[in-house]
């Protein structure tokens, strides 16, 4: 099954199941964003990716510059370990790990959620990759990708039990959009997946097939 069914297959379970204030709270703050995201302002192909400097899973600090002299860099923006589509989406890219490192491509996850929360998720998954946490967004911000939440949405979090500002550590509601960029060992962004919409994310075969053409 494509990873474009499973996250089809979640939102048709959610749009079944949530209550009809939350989905038309989700759907309004959706559409809103859909329409106002300025993809002009985002990272693109071409680029040279900003160097960054973010904690790892256990607290340990990874940079850009370390992880480049190994190789290049496949690197996925989730919201956090809390949305179920990001769990599918990074789920589906650990299946191909061994993949990508076979063809010298490290693998990086990040999100705004704190080292700790990142553990959970990579644990939850057993995921064998560097989760880094972008706290406050600032690297994502740098790259054009930080959705700011309407507070319309605070009310749909507490239903679901989600305290984004202990997950995150700050009270913003920002999340990074589902992104995936593919970045040569120069630092040089050669294929970028941009996405507004939460649902849709990169498919693992189209990674692959990036990374084939760059060593190509």
């Amino acid at each position: 099954m494509s990873l474009e069914s499973q996250l089809s297959s979640v939102l048709d379970d959610f749009k079944q199941n949530a209550p009809a204030d939350m989905m038309e709270a989700i759907g309004s703050a959706k559409a809103g964003f859909l329409a106002s995201f300025d993809r002009s302002s985002a990272i693109k192909v071409g680029d040279i990716l900003p160097g960054f400097r973010l904690s790892d899973a256990v607290g340990k600090e990874v940079t850009s510059a370390d992880l480049l002299a190994q190789g290049p860099l496949l690197i996925t923006f989730y919201r956090g370990e809390w949305c179920p589509f990001c769990n599918f989406a990074v789920a589906a890219l650990q299946k191909h790990l061994d993949e990508f490192k076979a063809k010298g491509v490290t693998l990086v996850a990040i999100s705004p959620e704190l080292p700790n929360h990142s553990l959970t998720m990579a644990e939850k998954h057993a995921l064998k990759f560097p989760v880094l946490s972008d706290v406050g967004n600032k690297f994502a911000r740098q790259l054009g990708i930080v959705f700011r939440q309407p507070d319309t949405m605070r009310p749909v979090f507490e239903k679901m039990g989600l305290d984004l500002k202990t997950r995150n550590g700050d009270d913003s509601l920002e999340v990074p959009i589902p992104a995936t960029l593919l970045v040569d060992q120069k630092g040089v962004v050669r294929n970028a997946f941009i996405e507004p919409d939460y649902v849709k994310r990169l498919e693992p075969s189209t990674a692959l097939e990036w990374i084939d053409a760059l060593q190509g």
